[in-house]
């Protein structure tokens, strides 16, 4: 027998069909990309071994050894690490440019190069499709060192520091290659990090120069160590380093900070909530650690010279470091071996924060560009009000607002609003909350989170 609705009946499901559509449509796009996954199981523990092995083979990378040895030194190191990038690129049809990347620095008395000496670092760059001059960079650092930073002819391993992070980087770089990306992702082969983080420096003085737009820097250094010397063995933790507001900032933007909050929420920080963000999201076995601190306790890395030009920048590190095994000669103590030895690297955890790294920048890579030109509004109102530029990306889907609580490290409430560019929220006292939007293509993928830089009526 047909069935036959009746009328009432249709309309009651045509109302509930444009409810449901008008629900989804308020929800946004997908918050996932499947692609992800596989990105995490492309990342080989075995390939990172193997690079991590024939760094090590090296014998030393102090930055002032033999540039000349096919065999040992920082020479034949940093020429194998170029060797690989252009195979990668062989691999995927020429979508790396592949190229040294040269600054002498002028020896003198005192300092930790005492002689005139290049730097080298070794640059590859896999240009994006529609943002060409749009930067995502990974680093990790050639050079090594043992007790004595000047001394360039002992053996100097320096298998988690730092080859354990300089194999993260060209792994990353065989995962994403095979993929097509509208942002330009940089892989970075740094020099002279031990002598006085002189690679980074001429790095970020180079795009500074040429006006790169860097959506931020995430240097590797040290991330195999899973046993402290404090005894804790922990191999799912990991630290996440970053400064609260760039040191480039005006005084006229420090003043206004001092009324409108904002302490913690520099472009360094927002880059260190997007990678634990992405590690929540797709890698829940992990445990990111957010460190409100440029780096450890009085020292520093790589990520510094390009926090120095005002580009955001993170490090990336384990979370248990062993002293023994950091800055030493090979010896024996009292029964403690000292030295930065392959035997102390967990591949596999070095390849849990590869693969951290690799979703990282896909994601940024793939999100349309992060919202310019943020203003904020709701002083003695009942309600918040955000404006911002538009973003012109064909793959944009819209925008989500994002607040928290003043104490909250990370990002807690959001709403996906739409292709509009100005928004309010009804009954969110603007003196409860930090704010801020952020960009999302169709298929999900975020920008970075851009704090208010300006106040609105």
């Amino acid at each position: 027998m047909l069935f036959r609705a009746r009328p009432s009946s249709i309309l009651a499901g045509v109302v509930i069909f444009f409810y449901l559509a008008q629900f989804c449509s308020a929800q946004g796009p997908s918050r996932s990309d499947m692609r992800m996954y596989d990105i995490i199981k492309g990342v080989s523990a075995e390939r990172i071994e193997s690079d991590i092995r024939t760094l090590v083979n090296f014998g030393t990378r102090h930055t002032m050894s033999d540039t000349v040895s096919a065999t040992r030194g920082i020479g034949a190191a940093r020429r194998w690490i170029k060797d690989e990038f252009d195979r990668i690129s062989e691999a995927c049809g020429g979508c790396l440019n592949v190229s040294f990347q040269r600054s002498l620095v002028t020896g003198g008395e005192g300092t930790r190069i005492p002689r005139d000496t290049w730097i080298v670092n070794v640059v590859a760059i896999h240009r994006g499709t529609r943002y060409p001059n749009r930067y995502i960079i990974m680093s990790g650092d050639i050079d090594s060192r043992v007790s004595s930073s000047m001394n360039d002819s002992l053996d100097s391993p320096g298998a988690n520091d730092n080859a354990s992070g300089m194999a993260g980087v060209l792994e990353a770089a065989r995962i994403l290659s095979s993929y097509s990306f509208p942002t330009s992702i940089v892989y970075l082969g740094l020099s002279g990090e031990e002598q006085g983080l002189f690679g980074g420096k001429h790095m970020a003085m180079v795009a500074r120069e040429e006006g790169w737009d860097i959506v931020g820097v995430l240097n590797n250094d040290m991330i195999g160590n899973i046993e402290g010397v404090d005894g804790v063995i922990d191999n799912r933790t990991f630290r996440i380093f970053s400064e609260p507001t760039p040191v480039t900032e005006t005084e006229q933007q420090r003043r206004s900070r001092r009324y409108s909050g904002g302490e913690v929420d520099g472009v360094s920080r927002q880059l260190a909530r997007y990678v634990v963000k992405m590690t929540n999201s797709y890698m829940p076995g992990m445990n990111p650690m957010m460190i409100y601190r440029l780096d450890r306790f009085g020292r520093g890395g790589h990520h510094r010279p390009f926090n120095d030009e005002g580009f955001a920048g993170i490090r990336i590190m384990e979370a248990h470091e062993n002293y023994t095994r950091q800055h030493q000669d090979l010896r024996e103590e009292n029964g403690i071996q000292y030295g930065d030895v392959i035997e102390g690297v967990n591949f596999e955890y070095a390849a849990k924060l590869t693969a951290v790294n690799a979703i990282s920048l896909a994601a940024i890579a793939w999100a349309p560009p992060a919202p310019s030109n943020v203003g904020i509004g709701g002083a003695v109102r009942p309600s918040t009000t955000l404006t911002w530029d538009a973003v012109e990306d064909p793959g944009m889907a819209g925008y989500i607002v994002y607040w928290r609580d003043t104490t909250a490290p990370e990002w807690q409430y959001s709403r996906f609003v739409g292709r509009e560019t100005r928004y309010t929220l009804d009954g969110i006292v603007i003196d409860n909350f930090l704010f801020g939007v952020a960009s999302v293509g169709n298929d999900g993928n975020e920008s970075p989170v851009s704090f208010p830089s300006r106040r609105i009526r």
